[in-house]
């Protein structure tokens, strides 16, 4: 069976558990919905940026796809990104619907409408996902179709400026991006590829060889300029890979730069999904920007998210000040200290503890999971590398969160992040 990987896989990473809290939000009343699928999908929406979740038709109308959108304030029409997600190990189906929140966020700063849909099989998408196995070439063709239905709906939105239009993507999206640019897309303006490949590791399966075939099947069809962005420590597409791939495109007719960053973190392949990421891929984003005529410049105020003031209560490496925790969550504490900013540390009063590292939200999912998990409300400990924790008993608030993070959809098996209770320890397993 073939097996691929997304940034998900690689780092400490998920989809927010809980919404932005509504007192920095740009409240905005959406349609209501009798599908079961979209108000699931609706359950964390950040108002600050109005994102909505709209349903594409795609392929021949019968199916629709799952798309996240976000967009500045007022009518529009706004210049479009359309971001396409990657593939995690596993069903299509129970991949969670990917936001690229951080890189969302910058670009509606820069007054550009974000669209990231789901493809067909994925998530809550409509139909079945279409796998080639090892024929890279036709696994980027296929996906590419539902990125074009997106092009077409977006084309016919008030919104959207149908002629100024760029499409990115990550990984299997990003192979997917540049797939696409083989068409004749109007109001596409250029393509971007972060870490953009598929990995197969079946029997008989040359997938890397398979991949250099396939980006010079697209370069020799290709009508569009590229810019791609590979990381030094890639762990599935490494400089060397990256290299060979970009150059068959090159070779073939494709226009398009290469931008080999230095090593990021753990695993440049999950570079989108972190909160520092941007300090990676903007500077180059915007200049290929400007080069194909799109706009780069700062024109929407977003609110930043509310964040918790540092205490006194204790040094963030005081793992003997930490409240609750048996010998076993001490030792957990002590793992969570070598993790990588942002992350949070959530605590109960029965014992339990929770971390989540990276992604999107890390006090939002610790505090869900640790709520769902736990007899008593959780409370954050520490954030990032100080402590938040409060022992003056002013918890009214803390339980609120607490409550309404129970409420909120759980990471659960899809969580890059430890758990344990007294009496059963999940332990620190990453299954993304």
């Amino acid at each position: 069976m073939s097996r691929t990987l997304s940034f998900r896989t690689l780092i400490s990473a998920s989809i927010a558990a809980l919404a932005m809290l509504p007192a920095v939000a740009h409240l905005q009343e959406l349609p209501a919905s009798t599908d079961a699928g979209a108000q699931a999908s609706s359950a964390r929406l950040d108002y600050r940026m109005n994102e909505h979740v709209v349903q594409v038709p795609a392929g021949d109308g019968s199916v629709t796809l799952e798309t996240t959108v976000f967009q500045p304030d007022g009518p529009g029409p706004f210049p479009l990104i359309v971001i396409n997600h990657g593939k995690d190990p596993g069903r299509p189906s129970l991949q969670p619907r990917d936001r690229f929140y951080h890189m969302a966020s910058a670009f509606v700063k820069r007054g550009y409408a974000v669209m990231v849909p789901m493809r067909q099989g994925f998530s809550k998408s409509g139909g079945r996902y279409r796998d080639h196995g090892c024929d890279m070439t036709a696994n980027g063709y296929t996906q590419a179709e539902d990125i074009r239905s997106t092009l077409d709906y977006a084309r016919a939105q008030p919104w959207v400026d149908g002629e100024r239009m760029v499409v990115a993507g990550q990984s299997y999206g990003g192979l997917a991006t540049i797939a696409l640019g083989t068409e004749d897309l109007p109001g596409v303006r250029g393509l971007i590829n972060f870490a953009g490949g598929l990995r197969d590791d079946s029997d008989r399966c040359a997938w890397r060889s398979q991949l250099v075939s396939a980006f010079a099947e697209y370069g020799s069809k290709a009508k569009l300029p590229s810019l791609w962005m590979y990381g030094q420590n890639d762990s599935l597409f490494g400089p060397e890979l990256a290299g060979r791939m970009h150059a068959s495109y090159l070779q073939a007719g494709g226009r398009g730069r290469l931008v080999e960053f230095p090593s990021f973190k753990r695993d440049a392949h999950g570079m989108l999904a972190s909160r520092d990421g941007e300090k990676v891929w903007l500077e180059d984003t915007e200049r290929f920007l400007k080069e194909i005529g799109m706009p780069t410049a700062l024109v929407v105020d977003v609110a930043s998210p509310p964040s918790l003031p540092r205490t006194d209560f204790a040094g963030v490496d005081d793992i003997e000040a930490v409240p609750f925790l048996s010998e076993h969550g001490r030792r957990a504490y002590r793992e969570y200290l070598t993790k990588m900013t942002p992350r949070a540390f959530a605590v109960s009063p029965s014992g339990g503890w929770t971390w989540a590292e990276e992604g999107e939200d890390p006090e939002g999912r610790a505090l869900a999971t640790c709520s769902a998990k736990s007899k008593d409300p959780c409370r954050l400990y520490s954030v990032d590398d100080y402590v938040v924790w409060t022992d003056d008993g002013r918890l009214e608030q803390a339980e609120k969160a607490a409550a309404t993070a129970a409420t909120a959809p759980v990471p659960g098996a899809t969580t890059a992040t430890a758990v344990s209770e007294p009496t059963t320890s999940v332990g620190s397993t990453t299954v993304r």
